[in-house]
C-alpha cells in the first residue's frame, strides 16, 4: 500500500513538472525573474531564466556539436557553398548549438573574410531559426596561431614554445590568436594541450609544451590567459584545455592506445598539468579520446566528475573529442549501443558531443535517454546550465556577428614580429665547437636538407589541413631557412644543394655547410612512429659534408627530438623544432648571432629509440646498468648561449614552511662572457628521504634573466609547496597527494639549500 501510494505520488509530480515545463516553453515565467535578454542582468539569472524556457529538445540540441561539412555541399564533406536545407537539419530540425570546422574545413576561398561571412551566415541562420534565439557557437582548433587560414601568421607549435620557458611570451601570442579567430567568427578555440611529452614515439608529441607538469602547467596557463583576455569591440573567446587527461602516454606509442597510468602517476604528474589552466578560467576541456587503466575517458566518471569536477575545481564545459562517444561502441565494445554509450559518457560528465556525422542520431539518443531515465533531467539541465553560462559569458547574445570588412586586416600577416621572437626564443643550441656564430662576412655558404626551403616541413602539421598543408592549397606566407639565411647576409653566395652530391660538390670552397632536416607533416596516426630517429639518408648526408672537412651546421625542423646517430656529434647542432611563419628569419638570427640563443630543452632528447617513455623526473631506484637511469643525449634544461652565465648558492627567505604555504628563494645570477644574453634559472627541489618514491629532483620553478655582459643581479623565485605533493600511502595509490612533512633541498644550478615542512 505504501509503494502504491509512493508510485502515485511519483507520477503526481512528473505530471506537474511536465506541465510546468511545457507554461515555461511557452514563455510563461515566474513573477521577478530576470530576463535572459536583459544584458545587465547577472549571467547565473540570465541562464536561470533561459534554462526555464527551453524546452528538453532545445535543451538536448545544445549539447551537440556538428562539423561545418553538414551544412554545405552535399551535407557531408563537398566543399560546397552553404545550403539552407543542410543548415535546416541541423540548427532548425535538431536544434543544434555549436559548429565546428574540422582539420581542413575551411571556405573557398580560404581567407579571413570567407571565414567571417561563412560564420556570421551561419550564426544569422541559426538565430533566424531559434525560438529562443539562442546563438551557436563556433569553434576551430588555432594550435599554433589561426593556422586554419592561410594568410595567417603560424607561431612556432607548442614543443618549440616550450624550449622558450616564457609564460608573458606565451600570453601575448595567445592574445595575438584570440584577436585572429575572433576577428572572423570563431569564438571557441581547441588549444592549447597539457598533455605532457614522455614518448617520442606518438604523433602529436610537437603539440605539447613539456615532458614537465610545472613548465607545461604555466605556459599553458599563460596562453589560456592571453586567448580569453578582454577584447576590444568583439566578443571573447574561450581557449580548451586538452586531452583530459593521460591522452599522451599510449603503452605503444600509438595515438589512442590504450594506456596504463597507476593512480599515483595519473594524480602526481599528469593531472597537474591541467591545474594552473582551471585555475586561471578556462572555459572548457576536451576529453581525452583514449582509455586510461581499462577504462575509456569518456566512460569515466572517476576521472571527468570526481578528479575534473570535485577535485580539482572545474566549472566549464566538458566536451567530446571527434566522435568520442560512438567510439564507446564500435572500437572501445563498453556499450552495446550508440544509445547506451550517449547515456555512459552523459552520466560520466560530458557536458558536449563532438558528433561531427548524425545530429540527429545523437539529439534523438539522448532524448530516449532522457525519457526512460537512463539520464536524469537534473544532469541535462546542469550541462545545458554550463554551456548557456559560456556563452554568455562570451556576449554571443549581444555580439553575434563580426565585422566582416575588418577581417582580413586584423588577420593577414598580423603579428610577424612576435613570431619570429617565439621561434628565436625556442631555439635551442645544443651542441658547438666553435662553428656559430657564423661570420656575416661570409663569402660562401652552402644550404643543403630535406627542411632547407621546405614551408610545409617548417610549419607541421594543423596547417591549413588536419595533417599539414593539403595538397593544391596555397602555401602559408612563409620565410624558410635557405630564405632566412639569404636575408641575413645579402652580400655572400648562398648555394642552395638539393642533393648530397650537390652539397659535397659545393662545399669545396665554402666557408660553411648548413644541412637542415625535418620530417614530414603529420597528425594524430599518421604522424605515429616507431623509430623517431634521423633516417639512414639524413645520417649519410651530414657524414658525407662533413668528410669535406668544411665546417657543418646541422638544424634540425622537427617535431620530436629525434635520435641523432652519426649527427650527434656533428660540430654545431640547433634544434629548431617546427618554427612557424618566421622560422627561416629566426634561425638565421641565431645562427649568425644577431639574437644569443636562449632556448632550453623543455623536453629530454634520447639516445636510442629504446628509451620510450622517457623524462627527467623517473624516480630513483636500484638500478645500476649502463643507461638504466636517466641517460640521454641531452638532458631537460640543456641549451647553450654564446656567452656564459653562473648562479650562486640559493638563499631561502624562510627554512621553516607550512604545508600551504610558499617557498621563496633568492639567487644571484652573474654574465660572464662578453655577450649581453637570456639564461632561464630553473629550481629544482631534492627530498632526501620519502615513502613513496620521488625523482632526485622535481621543477617546482624558474624564472628567466637578461644580462649585459659582465652584469650581476639577484633574482627571486617562489613556489607553492603544493608543487611537493605526492599521492600518500601503498600500491594502490588510493590516497590523495598531500605535502609529506619533513627535510627538503632547493637545487639552483650547483647550490643548494635545505628547508623544512611542518
Amino acid at each position: 500500500m505504501l509503494r502504491s501510494r509512493k508510485r502515485t505520488a511519483i507520477g503526481a509530480l512528473a505530471v506537474l513538472a511536465m506541465l510546468v515545463t511545457g507554461a515555461q516553453a511557452s514563455g510563461v515565467i515566474e513573477p521577478g525573474s530576470a530576463d535572459y535578454s536583459d544584458a545587465r542582468a547577472p549571467v547565473d539569472r540570465r541562464v536561470d531564466d533561459l534554462l526555464r524556457r527551453m524546452t528538453l529538445e532545445e535543451k538536448v540540441g545544445q549539447m551537440t556539436q556538428i562539423r561545418l561539412g553538414k551544412l554545405r555541399g552535399n551535407c557531408e564533406w563537398n566543399p560546397g557553398p552553404l545550403r539552407e536545407d543542410c543548415m535546416k537539419a541541423v540548427l532548425e530540425d535538431a536544434k543544434v548549438g555549436s559548429i565546428l570546422s574540422g582539420g581542413g574545413e575551411v571556405p573557398n576561398p580560404n581567407t579571413p573574410r570567407a571565414w567571417a561571412e561563412m560564420t556570421n551566415a551561419i550564426q544569422k541562420f541559426a538565430l533566424d531559426h531559434s525560438r529562443l534565439k539562442i546563438p551557436v557557437i563556433y569553434g576551430a582548433d588555432g594550435v599554433h596561431g589561426h593556422s586554419n587560414v592561410v594568410s595567417a601568421t603560424m607561431f612556432p607549435h607548442q614543443v618549440g614554445l616550450g624550449a622558450t620557458w616564457n609564460p608573458d611570451l606565451l600570453e601575448e601570442i595567445g592574445a595575438s590568436t584570440g584577436r585572429a579567430m575572433r576577428a572572423t567568427g570563431v569564438f571557441w578555440n581547441f588549444a592549447p594541450v597539457s598533455d605532457l611529452a614522455r614518448d617520442t614515439r606518438w604523433g602529436r608529441y610537437y603539440e605539447t609544451y613539456s615532458e614537465d607538469p610545472v613548465l607545461a602547467g604555466s605556459l599553458a596557463a599563460a596562453n589560456v590567459r592571453g586567448q580569453q583576455g578582454p577584447a576590444d569591440d568583439t566578443a571573447k573567446l574561450t581557449a580548451t584545455a586538452k586531452h583530459f587527461a593521460g591522452y599522451s602516454e599510449p603503452f605503444n606509442g600509438h595515438d589512442r592506445a590504450p594506456a596504463q597510468l597507476p593512480i599515483r602517476y595519473l594524480q602526481d604528474t599528469v593531472l597537474p598539468a591541467f591545474q594552473p589552466q582551471f585555475d586561471a578560467g578556462v572555459g572548457t576541456v576536451m576529453i581525452n579520446s583514449g582509455a586510461v587503466n581499462g577504462v575509456p575517458a569518456h566512460a569515466s566518471k572517476y576521472l571527468l566528475t570526481e578528479q575534473l569536477r570535485d577535485r580539482m575545481g572545474f566549472r566549464g564545459v566538458a566536451i567530446t573529442d571527434w566522435e568520442d562517444i560512438r567510439f564507446l561502441v564500435d572500437r572501445y565494445h563498453v556499450a552495446a549501443d550508440y544509445r547506451e554509450a550517449i547515456a555512459l559518457a552523459v552520466n560520466a560528465g560530458v557536458d558536449m558531443a563532438m558528433e561531427p556525422s548524425n545530429a540527429a542520431e545523437f539529439t534523438s539518443g539522448l532524448l530516449a535517454n532522457v525519457r526512460s531515465g537512463a539520464i536524469s533531467g537534473r544532469r541535462i539541465d546542469q550541462a545545458v546550465r554550463r554551456i548557456l553560462t559560456l556563452k554568455f559569458q562570451l556576449g554571443l547574445f549581444e555580439k553575434p556577428f563580426v565585422d566582416e570588412a575588418k577581417a582580413d586586416s586584423i588577420v593577414e600577416g598580423a603579428d610577424r614580429r612576435l613570431a619570429r621572437q617565439a621561434a628565436t626564443e625556442g631555439t635551442v643550441l645544443l651542441r658547438n665547437e666553435g662553428v656559430l656564430p657564423l661570420s656575416t662576412n661570409a663569402r660562401k655558404l652552402v644550404v643543403t636538407g630535406d627542411a632547407a626551403d621546405s614551408v610545409p616541413r617548417q610549419l607541421g602539421g594543423w596547417t591549413v589541413g588536419w595533417q599539414g598543408i593539403p595538397s593544391g592549397s596555397p602555401l602559408p606566407p612563409a620565410v624558410t631557412v635557405l630564405q632566412g639565411i639569404r636575408t641575413a647576409v645579402p652580400a655572400a653566395d648562398v648555394v642552395s644543394a638539393p642533393t648530397q652530391a650537390d652539397a659535397v660538390t659545393q662545399a669545396a670552397g665554402a666557408d660553411a655547410v648548413v644541412v637542415v632536416l625535418g620530417e614530414d607533416p603529420g597528425a594524430e596516426g599518421d604522424a605515429d612512429t616507431e623509430s623517431p630517429e634521423l633516417t639512414a639518408e639524413q645520417q649519410a648526408l651530414v657524414t658525407a659534408v662533413r668528410a669535406t672537412g668544411t665546417p657543418v651546421v646541422v638544424v634540425l625542423l622537427t617535431g620530436r627530438p629525434q635520435v641523432l646517430g652519426a649527427v650527434a656529434d656533428a660540430p654545431a647542432l640547433v634544434a629548431g623544432w617546427l618554427p612557424g611563419s618566421e622560422g627561416g628569419n629566426a634561425i638565421a638570427d641565431v645562427l649568425f648571432g644577431a639574437v644569443n640563443p636562449s632556448g632550453k630543452l623543455a623536453v629530454s632528447w634520447p639516445k636510442t629509440i629504446g628509451d620510450q617513455p622517457f623524462s627527467y623526473d623517473q624516480p630513483r631506484g636500484a638500478n645500476a646498468g649502463p643507461s638504466s637511469s636517466y641517460d640521454p643525449q641531452f638532458a631537460f634544461g640543456h641549451g647553450l648561449s654564446y656567452t656564459t652565465f653562473t648562479t650562486s648558492t640559493p638563499v631561502l627567505k624562510a627554512t621553516e614552511v607550512r604545508r600551504d604555504d610558499q617557498v621563496r628563494l633568492s639567487v644571484a645570477v652573474a654574465n660572464t662572457g662578453d655577450r649581453d644574453g637570456t639564461v632561464v634559472v630553473p629550481v629544482y627541489v631534492h627530498q632526501p628521504v620519502s615513502q613513496v618514491l620521488t625523482p632526485y629532483q622535481r621543477l617546482v620553478g624558474f624564472t628567466r634573466v637578461t644580462l649585459k655582459a659582465h652584469e650581476q643581479r639577484t633574482v627571486e623565485v617562489g613556489f607553492p609547496t603544493k608543487h611537493l605533493a605526492v599521492t600518500a600511502g601503498d600500491m594502490h595509490g588510493d590516497g590523495r597527494p598531500e605535502v609529506a612533512r619533513g627535510a627538503y633541498e632547493v637545487l639552483v644550478g650547483e647550490g643548494r639549500a635545505g628547508f623544512t615542512v611542518r
